[in-house]
């Protein structure tokens, strides 16, 4: 075998796992595409001793970090892994085969933008997908929910109790909201806006107004989106990964999926989608491959 493990993904969750398996002296090769889910936002948030870093900035790092424990990186698309009798072989987008004992898949996910004028310019400025990440930022701002259909309940209620006192929800066209969860939202004065949005106006990526298609604009600071995700890469469908209603992959408290020998961590596996939460499943994961390592190797001696 040419590695212990490759990892699918450089990000928290992959450069994490890395470091632990690197310390643990075993053979590692981190295979990153090199766009991550938060290239454009501004800063991690919540992330202990590195709050407000720059994206980019805490990769360097944990790349950085890498080099006195021998582990490979490369960037490279893995577009096929193959499971064998003694192991996968990992196949990349260039023609390139390689060998390993175990898989993690650190892929993450993909936000689903909606094809709204000026959204895209304004994605990781003044809009965003999670609350948690970047609600203090907009703390007692103007702020809207961007969720069709009734999905955005919840999150409109979060902001609302947690971060500042003016809350919109807007569902681009005719809601699903049953009449008690109407009743809640009037109780706490989020105005629900049912008309089809136009675009995002603004200047320099910063927010000013929704205007629909019909009716006033709305004047926000800030929009959070409730529009779902995907799994950014489908390499874990072609291996059979099990999958829950959600759309992540389900893993055991090993951090092991459904397949013997591949593992998973960060946001493609869990519903607290937060760096600091990826970079421990990381290193769940390497723990536990790390002992599977070491069964298998006392097994071969005892054999």
């Amino acid at each position: 075998m040419q590695y212990d493990a490759i990892i699918v993904g450089g990000g928290p969750a992959g450069l994490s796992a890395a470091l632990v398996l690197g310390r643990c002296r075993r053979r590692v090769l981190v295979c990153d595409a090199g766009h991550p889910r938060n290239e454009v936002s501004g800063g991690v948030h919540g992330y202990f001793t590195r709050d407000c870093i720059h994206p980019a900035e805490l990769l360097r790092i944990g790349r950085e970090q890498l080099k006195p424990y021998g582990v490979e990186l490369r960037q490279a698309v893995v577009k096929d892994i193959q499971c064998g009798d003694e192991g996968f072989k990992v196949c990349l987008e260039d023609g390139t085969e390689l060998r390993c004992r175990k898989v993690l898949l650190a892929t993450g996910v993909r936000d689903r933008l909606p094809d709204i004028e000026g959204l895209k310019e304004m994605f990781g400025k003044s809009v965003h997908h999670c609350p948690y990440c970047d609600g203090w930022e907009w703390r007692d701002q103007p702020v809207a929910v961007y969720a069709p259909r009734h999905t955005g309940f919840g999150m409109a209620l979060a902001l609302r109790t947690t971060w500042t006192g003016d809350v919109a929800l807007v569902t681009d066209g005719p809601s699903r909201l049953k009449p008690e969860q109407r009743a809640e939202l009037q109780r706490f004065n989020i105005v629900v806006r049912e008309q089809r949005v136009a675009r995002f106006e603004g200047h320099d990526g910063m927010l000013e107004r929704i205007v629909f298609v019909k009716g006033d604009p709305l004047p926000r600071r800030a929009v959070f989106l409730n529009t779902g995700f995907e799994q950014a890469c489908e390499v874990s469908k072609q291996l059979g990964c099990s999958f829950t209603p959600k759309g992540v992959m389900q893993a055991d408290k090993n951090e092991q999926t459904n397949i013997p020998g591949v593992y998973v961590a960060g946001d493609a596996s869990r519903d607290v989608q937060m760096v600091i939460v990826a970079a421990a499943e990381g290193v769940k994961a390497a723990k536990a491959i790390n002992e599977e390592l070491q069964r298998e190797m006392r097994e071969r001696f005892t054999a």
